[in-house]
């Protein structure tokens, strides 16, 4: 009997380890290859491991809630179809050479470690307005059929701690009714005036939590009107790499304020043709991409990490683009060798990962890589911020809103005050390797190129 191992995937350069969601096989259960075996997820995205080959599940090595590191086997995988049997190794005889019969212990056959291929990963997702957690698969299913949050809080879940699985979303939908509204409300009976049983519907109140000022099973110790809200999963991982990176790299943060009038003015004079003769929206990021490329290729030892006591010099340049998702949470898509690519390579490449992150088709290959990092967080009304470090990076660069601003301009004939498009940079770096001379000389030089964008381009 053959048996394979299959071993937590790694997904991601930093990703470390993954937690076991939910076991869709159990022991004894027949697989085919690339059949999802089991639910995992990260704090980047969550995801659904296949098995590697076709064969029966023998033995499962960790349990639902587990946090697993990579490369370790979750499972044992019969690829003869057979359960192994609960004896000790076959003894068959053999009859050496010297005319006496001596029993021989059969060879018992070693296991065979092969990696899940790698998992479509997908971000995490949070439910709109209560704590419940829906897996991709289940909102993907959901925003095709049009069902809304509130309709989606209504299935009933059948996995664990009430989760809706794929079988409950799909049952819901074929048993909708045509006007796609499906409640699913608990009911009680209730004594009529005429002593009939009516139902009623039981809606329950939310009351604000009035917390003990003491507690003996580590609870939040609170005064007061209060209400306590507990974390979701993907809040407490995003709270650890928060932490985690401040504890790894010393922050520090500089400012910068750029006029990009002459860079606004031809954007917004060439977008609509260029919409007409490449089929793409040109937005400012992949322009504030271009600059960066600039200035990193000017910059090298700002694209660098850290490894212990030395500094990795990265030759390719991937730039990661914050984006938000439609519920709320970032993920940071990455444009592999953005180096190589012009305006329009750069406009194509930043349309299609946003598109994809919107609809949680990120593939692993386009969310990891990462050498350094742009946000935009003008994009929220803000005027400038002060990132963390995307780790293992070194550097994250953040543009705030462009604002018309009064401006003093020099000309030949002296000092003007003009109106002008004004705008802030901040670049967050970390003092361990990048000093302040090199980070603010690299963040100024960024500035200088979006000052000196040629408003002749063609596109």
């Amino acid at each position: 009997m053959a048996l394979v191992e299959l071993v937590m995937p790694k997904m991601g350069e930093s990703i470390i380890e993954a937690t076991i969601l939910k076991w869709v096989k159990n022991v004894g259960d027949s697989v085919e290859a690339d059949e999802t075996i089991l639910e995992i997820a990260t704090d980047k995205v969550d995801s659904e491991v296949p098995s590697p080959t076709a064969g029966v599940i023998t033995e499962i090595l960790f349990q639902e809630d587990d946090v697993v590191e990579v490369g370790k086997v979750l499972a044992m995988i019969s690829t003869d179809g057979e359960m192994p049997a609960k004896t000790s190794a076959p003894v068959v005889e053999a009859a050496p050479s010297n005319g006496h019969e001596e029993k021989v212990a059969a060879p018992v056959p070693q296991p065979v470690k092969v990696a899940a291929p790698q998992p479509k990963m997908e971000p995490a997702m949070v439910g709109g307005g209560s704590d419940r957690f829906y897996s991709p698969l289940v909102k993907n299913i959901a925003q095709k059929e049009n069902i809304s949050y509130q309709e989606l809080d209504s299935v009933p879940g059948t996995g664990l701690n009430g989760r809706v699985t794929k079988k409950d979303i799909l049952q819901y939908v074929s048993n909708r009714p045509a006007n796609g509204s499906a409640v699913v409300t608990p009911q009680v009976s209730a004594p009529a005036t005429n002593g009939a049983a009516v139902n009623q519907v039981a809606v329950p109140t939310p009351k604000p939590q009035k917390v003990a000022t003491s507690s003996d099973n580590g609870a939040p110790i609170a005064e007061g009107n209060v209400e306590i809200i507990e974390m979701d999963r993907m809040r407490k991982l995003i709270a650890k790499h928060m932490v985690n990176s401040k504890h790894t790299s010393p922050h520090v943060t500089s400012f910068v304020e750029a006029d990009v009038t002459d860079l606004v003015n031809w954007r917004n004079g060439v977008k609509k043709d260029f919409i007409q003769k490449h089929g793409e929206k040109i937005t400012f990021t992949p322009i504030f991409v271009e600059a960066v490329i600039k200035a990193l290729a000017d910059y090298p030892m700002v694209n660098v990490s850290v490894s212990g006591d030395h500094i990795i010099v990265k030759k390719d340049i991937n730039i990661g683009m914050a984006t938000a998702l439609p519920n709320g949470n970032l993920i940071v898509p990455v444009i592999k060798h953005a180096d190589r690519m012009n305006l329009l390579g750069l406009t194509k490449t930043v349309n299609e990962l946003a598109a994809n992150a919107r609809a949680n088709k990120l593939s692993p290959d386009q969310i990891q890589g990462g050498t350094f990092t742009l946000t935009n967080v003008g994009t929220f009304g803000n005027v400038m911020g002060t990132p963390i470090i995307n780790q293992p990076q070194v550097a994250i660069l953040a543009v705030g809103a462009i604002r018309k601003k009064p401006a003093v301009l020099e000309t030949e004939h002296g000092d003007v005050i003009a109106v002008r498009q004004m705008m802030f940079l901040s670049l967050s770096y970390d003092h361990r390797v990048v000093d302040g001379f090199l980070g603010g000389s690299f963040l100024r030089r960024v500035a200088d190129y979006l000052e000196a964008f040629d408003k002749t381009r063609e596109i």
